[in-house]
């Protein structure tokens, strides 16, 4: 029994524990009474009042209330879909700011409010009655402090990151060295085995789909799938407590930040993919577990003209208020906790361009973006756009403002195209390849806003790039309609699995072709979990709701493909060895003094060794040599020295056959010795080509020579 109520305070919003007792706050502006519920270990409730009321928070402070209590709310107000208000004090809320939950949903009538039997929203009268407590999550208050030791954000800058995207089950799942209690959860990502293999990757960043609190959709659930990536948020300052080897309540907290600060230990830092675009309360047919029950015309964008249904800009049901100063605030506000609390160092915002929008359109002025710039924590740390949604004119690849980098859907579509032999694609090739100046240059931003990926998440692994023409989705019950159609891949003339040596040598040369594009790329490079080791996932290219085998990286893969490892960790040590593959600034082609020399920064030679003419860039042919010099590099170190490098000549050939190339004579060098051969499994060779000489570079291949000291 709650002893002592005090007024407590409107700020901060959520339930906040102070080493004495818990403050609780929450906002609603359509709210005509709030009740605290506090959750008793045997599943009873007990109500407390929030008299209160400060700006439309309603609060109390409550001195004998600690960490493990289970909580929600009930929001007494007006059902009045028709109206855009949608309060049902029968329904136990979840806390928008809840920092750990607990529990699951058994999506029966208990947490509708409309008779699912209708199938239909009741504009008048009252919703069913049903009590949604034992059938929905519970809020559990957290202790916020932990020991943090000598933790520091290790700072990578842009042009020295290489990226992994991960998925904290998939990764661990099914690693034989993880402890069985461990996989699939934050103590497995962070266990040394993970880091060794990121460490050997050369990688700087991790990646993480979406760990905020997220919830399983019924209908794959009857379908016996799960929702597996995710991207079905409820609980924005909340770690997925799935994930968690601890199952403690709130031991999920505690969990994540040892994992952040591992991964710190290690020199890696810790990037949220996250999903503040919509809600797990779906369309106007969703449950009821906060958002809509709080405030629904507050949280949600509401159709003009008929307030019962959402404006859906990204295919999941509704779109979050951005426009309303307290979904804002709870933005922000989870940006700056992820940082300061939990000590993350960065995000990748899923469907950016929703975030962007006013009114309708996508706005490089918008609300949203005003905050991030002006916010003293989050807009140092590393922010990262999806820049799309499915909305009218969502398509904003190299639309957002300075601070921002972007995942470069162009670079991605060209460099897929280029090696498939696609025709015409040099031109672009050539822009992808030098940091998509074309994209970014404009708005003040370097070669680094380019966040230069081939494959992610969503779509084909790169295995299946290489193996696949068509998806193949069946496996997730929507007879194959779901999952992008127009994949730009290229099967090398078998579909799917074959024994066929030719194709499998075919496929290995395509695969590493693109990891050593990526890296030899200006920008900032992605590599999607498992695709150094050839994980496939049979095809699937959309297996959101595969929470198995289809998904899970398979670490067998590291002997039978281990050339492909090898090749990917000599590919990534060649970036991390050398400037030139990673400048600070755009090449501008002019000549620079060097020596006794005057020769350019960068220069697109042909085949034969001299510089390509327009002809040759409309030609059609698929061939290239890239000069880079590494005695042109303008931008200064960190410490303000000169940085040189050596240099290099990068030898493309997307043609089938083999080509003949000359190295270029002249003042471009008088020997190459090879740093790298893509027709090679492991990408070693020993070649060594004096200026004038023939070499030949393999159909579909890249030679890296590095001119001789």
């Amino acid at each position: 029994m709650v002893s002592a109520i005090w007024p407590g305070t409107a700020y901060p919003l959520g339930a906040t524990y102070d080493g004495a007792g818990t403050n609780f706050s929450l906002f609603s502006e359509v709210a005509q009474k709030v009740e605290l519920c506090l959750i008793g270990k045997d599943g009873t409730e007990e109500r407390v009042n929030l008299d209160e009321v400060d700006g439309y928070v309603w609060h109390a402070y409550l001195p004998t209330v600690t960490p493990g209590q289970r909580y929600g709310f009930r929001v007494h107000g007006p059902w009045d879909p028709d109206a855009g208000h949608r309060c049902d004090s029968s329904k136990l809320l979840l806390d928008p700011y809840g920092k750990s939950f607990h529990g699951d949903f058994d999506f029966t009538q208990a947490l509708f409010s409309y008779d699912l039997k209708a199938d239909d929203l009741a504009s008048g009268g009252t919703p069913p009655r049903v009590d949604s407590l034992g059938h929905t999550m519970t809020s559990v208050v957290v202790n916020p402090f932990f020991n943090w030791g000598s933790d520091r954000a290790p700072s990578i800058p842009y042009h020295e990151t290489v990226i992994y995207e991960a998925h904290v089950k998939g990764m661990t799942q099914t690693h034989p060295d993880i402890p069985e209690d461990q996989r699939g959860t934050y103590a497995g990502l962070c266990h040394p085995v993970i880091i060794e293999h990121l460490k050997s990757l050369n990688v700087t960043a991790i990646e993480l789909m979406p760990v905020h609190q997220f919830m399983h959709d019924h209908r794959l659930l009857d379908l016996g799938l799960r929702n597996y990536w995710g991207y079905n948020t409820f609980g924005f300052l909340a770690p997925h407590y799935q994930y968690a080897s601890n199952h403690s309540a709130g031991g999920a907290v505690a969990e994540f930040k040892n994992m952040v600060r591992s991964f710190h230990a290690a020199g890696i830092e810790v990037i949220l993919d996250v999903v503040y675009n919509h809600t797990a309360e779906g369309n106007h047919l969703g449950p009821t577990i906060n958002f809509r029950g709080i405030d629904n015309a507050g949280y949600y964008r509401l159709l003009d003209g008929d307030l019962k249904l959402y404006k859906d800009f990204t295919g999941t049901g509704n779109s979050l208020n951005v426009r309303h100063p307290h979904s804002l605030q709870l933005i922000m506000d989870s940006l700056r906790y992820w940082v300061v609390d939990m000590h993350v160092d960065g995000f990748r915002f899923d469907l950016a361009s929703t975030l962007a929008r006013e009114f309708y359109d996508v706005d490089r002025l918008s609300a949203f973006f005003d905050l991030v710039q002006q916010d003293p924590v989050i807009s140092q740390v590393k922010l990262i756009a999806e820049p799309w949604d499915i909305g009218e004119g969502g398509y904003q690849v190299g639309n957002f403002p300075g601070l921002w980098t972007e995942w470069n859907g162009q670079y991605r579509d060209t460099v897929r195209d280029y090696w498939r032999g696609e025709p015409a694609t040099l031109n672009e090739f050539a822009s992808r390849l030098t940091g998509s100046s074309d994209l970014y240059e404009a708005t003040g931003r370097r070669p680094s806003a380019s966040i230069n990926f081939v494959t992610a998440h969503d779509g084909f692994t790169l295995a299946d790039l290489v193996s696949y023409n068509e998806k193949h989705n069946q496996a997730n019950g929507e007879d194959n309609r779901d999952g992008e159609s127009h994949n730009r891949s290229w099967n090398c003339g078998v579909e799917g699995p074959t024994e066929d040596q030719a194709i499998l040598d075919l496929r290995g040369r395509q695969m590493r072709n693109i990891l050593a594009t990526m890296m030899l790329s200006q920008g900032t490079p992605m590599i999607s979990h498992g695709d150094e080791i050839g994980r496939t996932q049979g095809g699937n290219n959309n297996v959101y709701c595969q929470d198995s085998e289809i998904a899970w990286m398979d670490w067998t893969l590291c002997e039978t493909n281990a050339d492909l490892m090898t090749f990917a960790r000599t590919v990534t040590t060649l970036r991390k060895n050398h400037p030139v593959f990673r400048r600070r600034r755009f090449f501008d082609g002019k000549l620079i003094r060097s020596g006794e020399e005057e020769i350019r920064d960068i220069a697109w030679l042909t085949n034969s060794g001299v510089p390509m003419t327009s002809q040759d860039w409309n030609s059609g042919f698929q061939c290239v040599a890239v000069f880079l010099n590494g005695d042109a590099i303008p931008a200064p170190g960190a410490r303000g020295e000169r940085v040189v490098d050596d240099t290099f000549l990068l030898c493309f050939n997307a043609h089938s056959q083999a080509v003949e190339f000359i190295a270029a004579e002249g003042d471009y060098a008088d020997e190459w010795t090879a740093e790298l051969d893509s027709a090679v499994p492991t990408g070693t060779s020993n070649l060594t080509v004096k200026a004038g000489e023939k070499f030949t570079v393999e159909g579909r291949s890249i030679i890296v020579l590095r001119k001789a000291a």
